[in-house]
């Protein structure tokens, strides 16, 4: 250990490590960037699923399968002939189809033939008159770069030469795949910019140096970027291919928590600055007080975010798989590089607050400490007091609803949301996303009598082969809400009274995101006691007590419940969401949890470190002053770095930043600098149980 220490703070060696770090980030950045991710994402189900079933028996059917694009003409008022015959042409007896319609504008896409020719099927007008549908089959295709090009064409012929009074969508899977994907394009740079601003404009605000800021911020965007490329390496090995959303969460994550440990570090440097005249001995005595800390909070989130490769969803597997990588990198960063690169410089690189031997410590006298003071006179009523505020907040979590549709994801609605709005008012709501069912051929008339059911608009045969026949239906609910997935629900269950020996599956859009909802919850259940079992063991390990780690536990879930209900009730009365998407709450447990610890951990370490000297309570007090200015800046710097997934227009990823930014700061404004100490003034040297070697 103390040849560890010599070397990254050593007059040679110092800057030696400072260039080994370099050479191997050149190396990095250089030799081991993959090319960007041209492929549209999967569901990321596992094939056992029924839906993934459904795909791959209608993969194997003889017949031209592919996607499909549909172009939605709308007027206010009922279509007038000349509308109509610009919309579905004029009937050609020699052809005996109708020609010169708006849908020949897109024969060049169309993947489907009539004697030879290419098809797309006339416009069908709905029952008021006032809203056309051209569906345009197209070949399938997983390259974004294909479907982006396609509905970008379709979107500029659509247009042209229409009749006055008359707006025009283009959606379907297709618009869909492209207005999502297009939401990500540019992300990571549009993310890295705000959160490196963020994390400068506090760095500077924090330390009040021109100088100091620019030392974290240049190595821990040097780790985020190293983080990147090896996350997206790590992943490649494993078969694995991160999309724009899981590398723009590893980027905010990476910043984050590196810069806490940062924050933490040099927090400790500059006091110990007070006690050495030589600041590389103080240095390694601010590497052996804070590199604990930093090890065992790196160490749980790593952990935490690692047991997501146990779910069921890929997505959550890749996410788990490079936010783990990213994490470690941070630490190692924090732990390995940062102490090298201030060590370099002199002490006035605080300037112009640079601390001299035999100052005063400031945090003895800080806002910390003397809540510490006033905490310890009524500890019992102080805790009391914190729970119920906690309390709550959790109560606004009451009557919370998971669960988006197809139209409900968007902060702002893409094209594809609002053509699929208007189809839904003017046709049956599923009637751009079928449901399939697949069945035993000798059983089809069967199950065609039992998925007569409510909310099935409309049953048709479809494809087939020799083995299977297909059933084509229209649900009369807005794809993905709650209602589609309760139809496709009934579905499955009345197809059960089928004989054994059947086939009998139900597949399409809505079943797939039934299929996710039940893997969601699968995940839920599994992952939720593991990631408190890790995080519960790691700290056990690092305080060598049972007391304090259970005490935690309950802190850190309390406040996830209380940002829970709090953003919910922001969500409802401010900001509008109707429900929460599925993904939100497991990754906010996970993130806040992991992270939420740190602070426990950053505090909790420096009460045991100080108790040695001078007893439980006195320890605590000591401790609160000396950090609690250093988890308010980390606490308040992790929640604006979240806070910056709102960026992007996806209420997910808005919902997740705003559920961890409001859980980090209750961590950081009422858990760990009030709560915590108060329990552990409440408790003395119980608080340590079963160790037997502080006082009270």
């Amino acid at each position: 250990m103390n040849s560890l220490l010599n070397y990254l703070t050593g007059k040679r060696t110092a800057p030696l490590n400072m260039l080994v770090a370099l050479l191997f980030a050149v190396f990095a950045f250089v030799a081991l960037p993959l090319p960007a991710n041209e492929t549209t994402p999967g569901t990321g189900l596992p094939e056992t699923t029924e839906s993934e079933q459904v795909n791959k028996i209608r993969d194997n059917f003889d017949v031209s399968e592919g996607s499909a694009a549909f172009i939605v003409y709308f007027s206010d008022t009922e279509f007038t002939d000349s509308q109509l015959e610009w919309l579905q042409g004029t009937f050609d007896p020699q052809i005996m189809m109708p020609s010169g319609g708006a849908n020949e504008k897109f024969l060049e896409f169309t993947n489907a033939e009539v004697m030879g020719e290419p098809f797309v099927p006339p416009a069908t007008i709905s029952e008021d008159g006032k809203t056309a549908l051209i569906t345009v089959p197209l070949d399938a295709t997983d390259n974004f770069e294909i479907t982006t090009e396609r509905v970008d064409t379709m979107r500029e012929l659509a247009p042209e030469a229409m009749p006055a009074g008359l707006s025009v969508y283009v959606t379907g899977p297709e618009a869909f795949i492209k207005d999502v994907g297009s939401i990500f394009e540019g992300a990571d740079f549009l993310l890295l910019a705000f959160t490196a601003g963020v994390v400068a404009i506090l760095l500077l605000i924090t330390y009040r140096s021109p100088v100091l800021w620019l030392i974290p911020l240049a190595v821990v965007g040097t780790a985020d970027g190293m983080a990147g490329i090896l996350a997206r390496r790590g992943a490649d090995l494993l078969g694995f291919n991160p999309d724009a959303s899981v590398t723009g969460i590893l980027s905010v994550l990476v910043f984050g928590a590196a810069t806490n440990y940062a924050l933490l570090l040099i927090a400790r440097y500059r006091e110990e600055l007070l006690n050495f005249e030589d600041r590389r001995e103080a240095m390694r005595i601010a590497i052996r007080g804070a590199g604990p800390a930093i090890l065992a909070s790196g160490s749980t989130v790593a952990v935490a975010l690692a047991l997501l490769l146990l779910a069921e969803i890929e997505g959550r597997q890749v996410l788990g798989l490079v936010s783990a990588i990213g994490i470690v990198i941070a630490m190692i960063t924090g732990l390995l590089v940062l102490p090298s690169a201030l060590v370099v410089f002199g002490r006035w690189i605080f300037w112009p607050f640079v601390p001299k031997v035999g100052g005063k410590n400031p945090y003895e006298k800080s806002i910390w400490a003397k809540l510490g003071k006033t905490v310890a006179k009524k500890p019992l009523a102080v805790a009391a007091v914190g729970v119920a505020i906690l309390a709550t907040l959790a109560s606004g979590g009451l009557g919370i609803k998971n669960g988006l549709s197809a139209t409900e994801i968007f902060i702002e609605k893409p094209e594809a949301v609002l053509g699929q709005e208007v189809l839904a008012d003017a046709f049956p709501a599923g009637s751009a996303a079928p449901t399939y069912v697949i069945v035993s051929k000798e059983y089809a008339d069967e199950a065609a009598q039992l998925v007569d059911i409510p909310g099935v608009a409309s049953i048709a045969e479809g494809d087939g082969d020799s083995q299977y026949a297909e059933l084509r239906l229209v649900v009369d609910a807005e794809p993905e809400s709650a209602e589609a997935l309760q139809i496709i629900r009934d579905l499955r269950t009345e197809l059960e009274a089928l004989p054994s020996d059947a086939v009998a599956l139900v597949g399409g859009q809505d079943a797939t995101s039934l299929d996710l909802a039940d893997a969601t919850a699968r995940d839920q259940a599994l992952l939720v006691p593991l990631i408190l079992i890790s995080v519960f063991l790691i700290l056990i390990l690092l305080l060598r007590s049972l007391a304090a780690p259970i005490f935690l536990m309950i802190a850190v879930v309390g406040s996830f419940f209380s940002a829970v209900g709090a953003s919910w009730l922001l969500f409802q009365n401010v900001f509008g969401f109707p429900a929460l998407d599925l993904t939100v709450l497991i990754l906010a447990f996970l993130f806040l949890v992991a992270l939420g610890v740190d602070y426990s951990i950053f505090l909790v370490t420096r009460a045991q470190e100080e108790a040695k000297e001078i007893g439980t309570r006195e320890g605590m007090k000591k401790a609160l002053g000396a950090t609690g200015g250093v988890i308010t800046s980390a606490g308040i710097l992790l929640a604006a770095v979240f806070t910056v997934l709102g960026v992007l227009p996806l209420i997910a990823l808005a919902q997740v930043g705003t559920i961890v930014g409001i859980g980090v700061l209750l961590d950081t404004l009422l858990v760990r600098t009030v709560i915590v100490p108060a329990i552990a003034f409440t408790t003395g040297k119980k608080f340590w149980w079963p160790r037997k070697d502080f006082a009270d």
